[in-house]
């Protein structure tokens, strides 16, 4: 554990005994007291999660807008100023490098926020292919903390530690700048959990004193702290792709249903275009479903499906969902098999247990 990188919280975690696990070369809380708990806290009140091991890529320059609209698969040309989207970044063969949030903080500057285990790759990559753009990436990581409110009473308690921003009319997906504990930061109304919430960007130096006030003031209102477990069981109740399991470099943005996140339509060259406009006009041969167990079992992350007495596919991400209370997952299922109803089986140690591919997402909360 001597090699792990740490977050400027990770005393905070220690002091509070946490479990500490290896997250993708990260000393990382995976729960605090139990995962049912933390996550049952997100869905009904609020969680506070550690994401300061998460990157931050900025792109600059008279040609920024460019090179993103190179690197990814959404239209970042359709961003207003503070407005963020969800994307994939983008390999030659429309697959994913790693799958990402834009940022627009001018016409010539964005913020990129990649995975924590890829933020090293990711940002090799982007310079790679900047070469020939009037613009420049830098990886802000090491002097980025992360802290993130999740759930219906984020808003009630954050709002009070921030001045010069009004943090109710921001919509999710956009961002401003307030003053948090004496510090200039960034906050998104974005979160991985499905519910409502903000992400805070600050200064490492000053997480620690922001991490135990929120704790402190959030007492009242049910705050928990939560950790890497709970943070995986939502966002799988919420059907939001994890990169390592549900997309990785050799899953297109089709394969993982993710159209909706491929703009086609706009202007110039971007990674993957003639691919993924080829698979687009042909037709993908698997899909990313979301699925129920019929029967008693809990599916997991490589469990094999099977129908007809044939393996058709692999469930990506599984678990017995805390909220819903039932065991749920997603896989990827031949295109034929990808409707809604249709009965396949999960093979869980031996034993051939029956499931169906359901709407995504599994939950959806109230607005």
């Amino acid at each position: 554990m001597d090699n792990l990188k740490q977050t400027p919280l990770n005393a905070e975690h220690r002091a509070l005994g946490a479990k500490m696990v290896d997250f993708g070369g990260w000393d990382m809380p995976v729960q605090y007291t139990s995962i049912i708990d933390e996550h049952v806290a997100v869905r009904t009140r609020c969680g506070m999660f550690d994401v300061s091991h998460m990157g931050e890529i900025w792109v600059e320059g008279p040609q920024a807008l460019d090179l993103v609209q190179f690197l990814s698969s959404n239209d970042a040309s359709k961003l207003a100023l503070h407005q963020i989207q969800y994307s994939g970044l983008l390999t030659p063969q429309g697959c994913f490098v790693d799958d990402m949030l834009v940022h627009k903080d001018a016409d010539d500057r964005y913020l990129l926020v990649v995975n924590a285990s890829n933020t090293d790759k990711d940002f090799a990559w982007i310079l790679s292919q900047a070469k020939g753009f009037d613009a420049k990436a830098t990886n802000a990581s090491p002097v980025t903390a992360q802290i993130a409110l999740q759930g219906p009473k984020s808003l009630e308690i954050l709002q009070p530690f921030v001045t010069g921003l009004d943090l109710a009319p921001i919509k999710y997906y956009w961002y401003g700048y307030g003053t948090v504990l004496g510090e200039r930061c960034l906050i998104a109304r974005t979160g991985y959990t499905g519910e409502d919430g903000f992400e805070v960007y600050l200064s490492p130096q000053s997480a620690p004193a922001l991490w135990r006030a929120l704790l402190e003031a959030g007492k009242p209102h049910g705050l928990v702290p939560a950790g890497l477990g709970a943070r995986d069981t939502l966002r799988l109740e919420a059907c939001m792709a994890l990169y390592g399991n549900d997309i990785d470099d050799t899953t297109t943005v089709l394969d993982a249903d993710l159209g909706w996140i491929l703009k086609l339509g706009k202007p110039g060259p971007f990674n993957g275009r003639s691919v993924l406009e080829k698979q687009k006009a042909e037709g993908t041969a698997r899909k990313l479903v979301a699925f129920e167990l019929t029967e008693r079992g809990i599916p997991r992350h490589g469990f094999e499906c099977f129908a007809g007495g044939q393996k058709v596919g692999m469930v990506t991400s599984g678990t017995q969902a805390p909220f819903l209370k039932k065991p749920l997952g997603m896989a990827y299922l031949p295109v034929s098999l990808s409707e809604a109803g249709t009965a396949f089986e999960v093979d869980i140690r031996g034993k051939k247990v029956a499931a169906k591919v359901v709407p995504k997402p599994h939950y959806k909360r109230s607005k």
